[in-house]
């Protein structure tokens, strides 16, 4: 797994699907740190049309350029919805954020060769 994570930390674009409501928000947080990092980060949220000034997307599908990682911090059962949305825009590298996961979604992934890391944070391994 942990070649799987350093290839993914090594990509440039990151697509973040979740709720950038506030601050506090868990998708927010990982938005913010990987623009810190100098990542090409990419909310997605239907509710909305920007975060911090970057466009925010409505739906995977919607984003004009290819994107490195998906990376989902949303209720299992919208994760499961988000794996084919990526499957259609061929994404190649999913991480589920601890509590997004489930599964069928993991399955998925595996079943039509998409990377996919779980059980592991996203901001843990980016501040370790």
């Amino acid at each position: 797994m942990k070649d799987l994570i350093e290839d993914f930390l090594k990509q440039k674009r990151f697509a973040i699907v979740g709720s950038f409501r506030n601050e506090t928000k868990y998708a927010y947080q990982i938005f913010r740190t990987l623009k810190e990092k100098g990542y090409d980060v990419i909310p997605v949220n239907p509710k909305l049309k920007e975060v911090d000034g970057i466009a925010c997307y409505p739906a995977i599908s919607k984003i004009p350029h290819k994107i490195d990682v998906v990376d989902i911090v949303t209720p299992p059962a919208v994760t499961e919805k988000m794996v084919y949305e990526c499957k259609k825009k061929e994404v190649q590298r999913i991480w589920m954020q601890p509590g997004a996961e489930s599964e069928a979604a993991i399955k998925f992934c595996q079943e039509n060769k998409i990377n996919v890391i779980y059980n592991f944070c996203l901001m843990a391994e980016l501040n370790g």
